[in-house]
């Protein structure tokens, strides 16, 4: 397991990185000061979480239970600093805004139709096509052994078009940790993009992901703008641990740290869940990997190009394990549409669809045993750094055949 490091030279990320959010339905600059999440002792009951926030003039956002938290917003700082001083009150950090690790490069061309309604037909299904990246991380010779049947793989994103012609057939379920009373549909179009690199149907239309019959879930916690609260992001772990999830995608990331998301983290490695993170779009850098990629229990990915070499606006640092596709990467998008993308959210898509493909084969394996499997099968690139590729490009098909 690596180790996490301090965090260095935070001055220097970039804008297309890290890029402040703008307001929409789920995210307000101005209530970003006065959100909090309330860490109380272990065994504290909802109601006694909700009593301390309300009587100190919080307002309850939702209970998180795997860290024994309650995220709340506060009409002010005075307010929010109370809180600390409650009875059984552990600590009271920030909720912080995290974003969607895509960035919009020369190659970057979103297809979706604008301004087409929801309720639209999907479009005309273009001819299967097999996306570079799919073809470069040896997927396709690896579907003799697997093809990812049976293990559940969390979208933690901005949701999944669940519509989609080329993805609809694996969803399996979902859930919108933003609004509950929601559907997990995707309004951005990334979760899409990112769920077709693991999991588009192998049929004739649109494209393949690296692992065809994985059970896709889709799980909301970014908004249409591609930003979301560490908060919705810790239920959405926690929901897709008790739901049955084995693996999940991160495609999202934040310059700082959070200990309430790092226990999360731990809570849902603990448990069994393989999470898989994009390390950061904030090349060029040194020792600039995101959170939650930096955590020791997560899979953090770095993003390559079709030469294999390391793409520039990749994140790079000893915390990276493994190095993916993530330039010009093709794959479905919402309103039934397909996008060409690049971030190191697109690498990491390829690395869970791996982890899927080896988890069918094997469900037992912890998620140290997979991380390990994973690194120790990398292809090493040349003149690529330790800090840039981690162990090197996955291939998918090294790590199914390896016992």
């Amino acid at each position: 397991m690596k180790k996490t490091a301090i965090m260095i030279g935070l001055g220097l990320v970039s804008a297309v990185a890290f890029a402040e959010p703008k307001d929409d339905d789920n995210i307000n600059r101005d209530e970003a000061k006065n959100r909090k999440i309330v860490v109380f002792q272990a065994g504290t009951d909802e109601g006694t979480k909700k009593n301390a926030v309300e009587s100190r003039g919080g307002k309850v956002n939702k209970h998180l239970g795997s860290i024994n938290a309650t995220a709340a917003s506060f009409a002010n700082d005075n307010d929010a600093r109370a809180m600390q001083a409650a009875p059984g009150v552990v600590r009271v950090e920030d909720d912080l805004i995290v974003e969607a690790m895509v960035v919009k490069d020369a190659d970057y061309n979103e297809t979706d139709a604008k301004g087409k309604s929801s309720g639209s037909p999907a479009p005309s299904q273009p001819a299967q096509t097999t996306p570079w990246g799919i073809t470069r991380v040896k997927a396709p010779d690896a579907w003799a052994a697997s093809q990812g049947i049976g293990v559940n793989v969390c979208v933690i994103d901005t949701g999944i078009d669940l519509s989609h012609p080329d993805l609809q057939e694996n969803i399996k379920g979902g859930y919108n940790a933003i609004n509950p009373a929601k559907s997990a549909n995707d309004d951005n179009g990334h979760g899409t993009h990112v769920a077709g690199t693991i999991a588009s149907v192998n049929n004739t239309i649109g494209v393949v992901g690296v692992a065809p019959k994985v059970n896709l879930l889709a799980v909301k916690v970014l908004g249409r703008n591609g930003s979301g609260w560490i908060s919705d992001i810790i239920e959405g772990i926690d929901w897709c641990v008790k739901n049955g999830g084995k693996a999940g995608n991160m495609s999202l990331g934040s310059s700082s740290d959070s200990q309430s998301l790092h226990d999360a983290v731990i809570a849902a490695y603990n448990a069994g869940l393989t999470l898989v993170a994009a390390a950061g779009n904030s090349g060029p850098c040194n020792n600039c990997v995101g959170y939650p990629a930096r955590y020791g229990e997560v899979i953090a990915v770095s993003a390559g190009d079709s030469t294999d070499q390391f793409a520039g606006f990749s994140s790079q640092g000893p915390e990276v394990d493994v190095i993916a596709p993530g330039k010009s990467v093709f794959s479905t998008y919402k309103g039934g549409n397909y996008a060409t993308l690049s971030g190191t959210s697109m690498a990491t898509p390829h690395v869970s669809g791996a982890v899927a493909l080896k988890l069918a084969m094997n469900p037992a394996l912890t998620p140290a045993a997979v991380a390990d499997a994973l690194k120790t099968n990398a292809d090493p690139l040349p003149g690529l750094t330790t800090d840039q590729q981690g162990s090197g490009m996955v291939n998918a098909q090294k790590l199914v055949l390896t016992p």
